[in-house]
C-alpha cells in the first residue's frame, strides 16, 4: 500500500517510493522518490501528503444479520462430555454404561447429567485426581 503526495515538481497527486540505502550489508536509510516523475525529496519534511478522502459508509448495524440461536443451553449440557458414564483417558474416550468410544461431543438418550457436590458446587466426578495431586 502506498502514500499518496502532491509531487512539486510534475504537480501531480502520485504515489512515494522509497529505496533503501546501503553501506555494504548495512541499511544506513532511505531514499524519497516520486512514483510519477522519479523526483528525489531531500528530507521527508518537503512531502505534501494528500488528503486521504473518507470511505463510505455502505452498511450500518442494522444491516447485520441476526444471530440466529442454533441450541439452547440445556441442547449443549446434554453431550457425552457432561454426562456421568463418560471416562476419558489419554488414548481414547469410553461410555462406562454401554462400554463402547464415544466422542465428547455425542448425545444419546442414557444421558446422566454428572452430580454436584452440595458443600462446595462443583462436580463431584470432574477431576477425581485433583484431590489427590492438589
Amino acid at each position: 500500500m502506498g502514500i499518496e503526495i502532491h509531487c512539486p515538481k510534475c504537480k501531480d497527486e502520485t504515489l512515494l517510493r522509497r529505496e533503501p540505502v546501503y553501506e555494504g550489508f548495512k541499511k544506513t536509510g532511505e531514499q524519497l522518490f516520486c512514483a510519477a516523475c522519479g523526483h528525489q525529496f531531500d528530507d521527508e519534511s518537503e512531502l505534501v501528503f494528500a488528503a486521504s478522502a473518507p470511505r463510505p459508509v455502505i452498511f450500518t448495524d442494522n444491516d447485520r444479520p441476526v444471530t440466529p440461536a442454533v441450541f439452547s443451553a440445556e441442547d449443549d449440557l446434554r453431550n457425552c462430555r457432561h454426562c456421568r458414564h463418560f471416562v476419558v483417558n489419554p488414548f481414547t474416550q469410553r461410555c462406562a454404561m454401554f462400554e463402547r468410544e464415544v466422542e465428547a461431543t455425542d448425545c444419546c438418550d442414557a444421558f446422566e447429567k454428572i452430580p454436584e457436590d452440595k458443600t462446595s458446587g462443583d462436580k463431584k466426578d470432574a477431576n477425581p485426581l485433583a484431590k489427590l495431586l492438589g
